[in-house]
């Protein structure tokens, strides 16, 4: 049952309109006036509005254009005896679900309209819900931004979640493409099923294909017993093959198999076992360079490649560093019992600066190190908390890089810190110059050079 409000001031039109309407099941409002009907959408939210576009006092589509500006916007359908183009177009652009010509017929053209625009509405209220239900998903998966490359991912996800179709998940490390894949298991409706990980370049191929394969007593030297493979773990659910491009040619042709197939055969057996896995498969290797070098099977990468997900490296995305970084320390004070609350100016300048060459992974590590180390101080951490290859500070809480106010000779500089560093290893060796050369791991024709360079 839907609310309905109809507008029109035709009172013989409203009532006929509501019979026919509470005939369906509906709950019907009618009045005869637009101004009546902001009175009525200033207290009252309806799923429908139904509005004659000439009235009186207000025009429908000036009740339109009001409605949508509420914080309560809802679908309107507008009617008219008097149809014009610029009416209809004006109607439609302000978000009108449909524009009906008053005819003998419009009460049955209405009532499948309303039927249709009911169903459409419930549609966008459940995406809506899906798209808040995605969010949260991400948001427990660290999966935090306002970038629009992870507001794309996030539309992926969405899309394709539903589906079993196979994934591809690309990206330098330490960029989340396994937080991805679990974010597609959780919103799809395999959720209550399995999700299982294997990376495949941490075996050797024989291991690697015990592993996922399974195998029968005696299959090999150490088959002491029978063991279910990883791809017949994942029955139901989704299988997840980290750094899929590690695996070997040979390996490559047997997981075609099992995605043709849908079928494993456990080393020793004689007999395939059915399987009903979603795969979803990531690398930090260009696979096409791959295909071509003759590295990786053609065949088997467009069977892994149906819809591709790239995720972009954080110095792409700077946007995303505060956000994620505020998640993370939310995540660990909870941890730690800490009563850290916020970064201060420094430290998130510092942050945001940093190039973070380990991505997300690197930046959660040195949200964790700040945290744990962080003081009893007033909430809030530090500049010197965070590393020092982020914070650009030395263990004395010094600068390692100060530039003066009237700017430095780059070269005159840098040969006085070499000249140092060369004086000290003598000092430090005795004077033995190989000694020296190792202290400073450089070869001795390089100390030597530049010992000649500076005189020493």
């Amino acid at each position: 049952m839907a609310r309905l409000l109809v507008v029109d001031d035709e009172k013989s039109l409203c009532q006929l309109l509501e019979i026919a309407f509470r005939k369906d099941g509906h709950a019907v409002e009618t009045v005869s006036s637009g101004k009546a009907a902001l009175t009525k959408l200033a207290t009252q939210v309806y799923d429908l509005i139904i509005s004659d576009i000439r009235m009186p006092d207000l025009t429908g589509i000036e009740l339109l254009e009001q409605a949508q500006a509420s914080r309560n916007p809802t679908g309107f359908i507008l009617i008219t005896a008097v149809p014009t183009v610029s009416s209809a177009i004006q109607a439609l652009n302000l978000g009108a679900y449909r524009y009906v010509i008053k005819t003998d017929k419009l009460v049955e053209e209405l009532r499948l309209v309303v039927s249709r625009a009911l169903e459409e509405l419930a549609l966008r209220e459940e995406n809506v819900r899906l798209r808040r239900e995605l969010l949260r998903v991400f948001a427990q998966n660290n999966i935090v931004g306002h970038s629009q490359k992870i507001q794309a991912i996030l539309e992926m996800v969405r899309t394709v979640a539903p589906t079993t179709s196979t994934v591809l998940i690309t990206g330098d490390s330490g960029t989340g493409k396994e937080l991805v894949a679990r974010a597609i298991h959780e919103a799809s409706t395999r959720r209550e099923k399995p999700f299982v990980s294997i990376n495949c370049g941490a075996f050797p191929e024989t291991l690697l294909e015990s592993e996922l394969f399974g195998y029968f007593k005696g299959a090999f030297t150490g088959a002491d017993s029978n063991k279910k493979g990883i791809i017949e773990s994942a029955n139901g659910g989704t299988l997840f093959l980290d750094e899929i491009g590690e695996t070997s040619l040979t390996m490559q042709v047997k997981l075609l198999r099992v995605l043709q197939e849908r079928k494993v055969r456990p080393l020793g057996g004689t007999v395939d076992v059915s399987v009903d896995v979603r795969l979803i498969a990531s690398t930090n290797r260009d696979l096409k360079a791959m295909v071509t070098a003759g590295q990786f099977r053609e065949d088997f990468f467009y069977r892994v490649s149906v819809i591709p997900i790239h995720v972009a490296p954080l110095r792409e995305r700077k946007e995303d560093i505060e956000p994620l970084a505020r998640h993370f320390l939310r995540k660990f004070c909870l941890q730690m019992g800490k009563p850290v609350r916020d970064l201060d100016a420094p430290s998130l300048a510092a942050i945001t600066r940093y190039s973070w060459p380990g991505n997300v992974r690197e930046l959660e590590n040195a949200i964790e190190r700040a945290v744990a180390v962080s003081g009893e101080r007033d909430g809030l951490l530090r500049l010197e908390d965070l590393p020092e290859s982020v914070s650009g500070m030395t263990e004395l809480g010094e600068r390692i890089v100060q530039i003066p106010d009237g700017g430095l000779d780059f070269e005159a500089h840098i040969s006085k810190v070499e000249k140092q560093y060369l004086v000290e290893a003598l000092r430090a060796s005795g004077g033995v110059r190989t000694r020296a050369a190792e202290l400073l791991r450089m070869s001795y024709r390089s100390f030597r050079h530049y010992a000649k360079k500076y005189g020493l």
